[in-house]
């Protein structure tokens, strides 16, 4: 392979403590709960104020607002309150403050970039690309949050990055999201779960419900006063699982982009989102949609999910359907193929596949598309994001892992109608880790979520050894002229 110049942009972002998410700090132990709020309760309302003051000078600087999260963790709480006595503001708020505590979110590593055109390109030149960067923010735990930052791509293919916030906000969850109802009865007759019972429930919804139409028509179906039988009792579990995996998260409009962070939400997702591939979704009425996939990850099991925005202020995470539904780097094409949403993926942890599907949410039938072949990907390979058009065809940044679980990036091409046709590919890396990449949190690896095209240039973030993240360019020409035929 002829050598390529690839450009260092000079952009590293590093993982930085002092970014602090107010998340809850509520035990398991109900007794201990109860302890807590006793000791709030015996102190005099001077008291009270004494130590909201002491906490507020302590904490106001690293946060936005506080009185917001201690609110929301009083709510959480105050079930637990055996006082039937009305609680003064400040009272509240700091018994929401007793349950509540920082969150280093990227105090471990800031690492698997993807990019995507952001939404408002207003007060640039026509030479020029307003960008958003998806980050793995990984913090405490090794749990992995969504978080990001913007940036411009000038005329001469230079990148400068936005200062970020120093603040960092969670989102409003939605208490009320909406359901379609194809999707639900999908996942649970995937997961084993189409009973009479299921069906009965479903049937009385319309084909979009809220939570609180779904926790209704549950309850009329359990009335009677009959013990649940135990396939019933399961049923509701699932049904319960599947709505809290499927939620609605909406930032402050007033927030910068790079204050906001995606934090798990469900349980499936508690232990991580990870490796989320943003891809800018243009539909064939020219309707643009950011979908991202991601990894979600309990502490034992994974499952691909998707989020969708328009704004990258409003999202959904939903769960994805389908028996091809399994391991993780799935990355959606920027647009339909032959009138259909086509999908790189890997369902055995080992090679890729291609899919197609009438709707974005159900995935199945993949058909191989290329095995290991090259030294370099001996024990597997994978996708680098969502593939990239280009007028050679479609262009897929891949991963490979060799020998001593050495990740490299490598690159291939798709036909433009037929992408289950490969037309030529890299024999050896595009970048493999070297020098300071090679080491971090794991050591020898170079990845990427996704990477971007802009004026006959390609701008690839990526990962270095899980903890930190760098950018380089490439020129287009240069990169398919690389390319071995197949």
């Amino acid at each position: 392979m002829r050598r390529l110049n690839i450009q260092p942009t000079g952009v590293t972002l590093r993982p930085d403590s002092a970014r602090v998410l107010i998340r809850p700090f509520i035990p398991a132990d109900s007794a201990r709960i109860v302890n807590v709020i006793a000791r709030a309760l015996a102190l005099t309302d001077s008291e009270v104020d004494e130590q909201l003051t002491a906490i507020r000078g302590d904490f106001d600087s690293r946060h936005l607002d506080l009185s917001a999260y201690w609110r929301r963790h009083f709510e959480k709480v105050k079930r637990h309150l055996f006082s039937g006595r009305p609680l003064s503001e400040a009272r509240q708020l700091y018994i929401g403050a007793l349950f509540s505590g920082e969150y280093a979110i990227e105090s471990a590593a800031l690492f698997n970039p993807s990019i995507v055109a952001h939404p408002d390109q207003s007060g640039l030149r026509s030479d020029e690309l307003r960008f958003v960067l998806s980050l793995r923010a990984t913090g405490e735990g090794h749990i992995s949050s969504i978080e990001f930052r913007t940036g411009v791509i000038g005329a001469d293919h230079s990148v400068t990055i936005d200062q970020p916030s120093r603040f960092v906000t969670a989102p409003e969850l939605n208490p009320n999201p909406t359901y379609r109802k194809i999707s639900f009865a999908h996942k649970l007759m995937e997961m084993g779960f189409e009973n009479e019972w299921s069906v009965m429930v479903l049937q009385s919804l319309g084909a979009n419900f809220t939570l609180s139409e779904l926790e209704s028509t549950m309850r009329l179906a359990t009335q009677g006063g009959a013990p649940l039988v135990r396939e019933v009792q399961r049923t509701m579990e699932c049904v319960r699982w599947l709505a809290e995996s499927n939620y609605q998260v909406q930032f402050a409009p007033s927030s910068a982009i790079s204050e906001r962070i995606i934090f798990p939400v469900s349980s499936n997702e508690s232990n991580g989102m990870e490796d989320a591939r943003f891809v800018r979704f243009v539909e064939e009425d020219g309707t643009v949609i950011y979908y991202a996939t991601y990894t979600a990850y309990n502490g034992r099991a994974i499952l691909p999910q998707l989020l969708e925005t328009t704004d990258f202020l409003t999202f959904r995470a939903l769960t994805l359907n389908g028996r091809a539904v399994q391991n993780k780097g799935m990355a959606l094409f920027p647009r339909k193929i032959g009138g259909r949403y086509a999908m790189i993926s890997r369902q055995d942890d080992e090679n890729l596949f291609l899919m197609f599907s009438e709707n974005p949410h159900f995935w199945s039938d993949p058909q191989l598309l290329r095995r290991p072949r090259e030294a370099w990907e001996a024990v597997k390979i994978g996708n680098c994001g969502s593939p990239i058009e280009t007028k050679a065809g479609w262009l897929v940044i891949t991963h490979g892992v060799g020998a001593m679980r050495k990740y490299c990036i490598g690159a291939m091409l798709l036909d433009l109608e037929d992408p289950s046709r490969i037309i030529a590919e890299l024999e050896e890396p595009l970048l493999q880790p070297g020098g300071n990449e090679r080491e971090g949190y794991v050591p020898n690896v170079v990845y990427t979520c996704g990477a971007l095209l802009h004026r006959g240039r390609l701008i690839l973030p990526f990962g270095m050894s899980d903890v930190a993240t760098t950018m380089v360019s490439i020129e287009l020409n240069e990169l398919l002229a690389a390319l071995s035929p197949r």
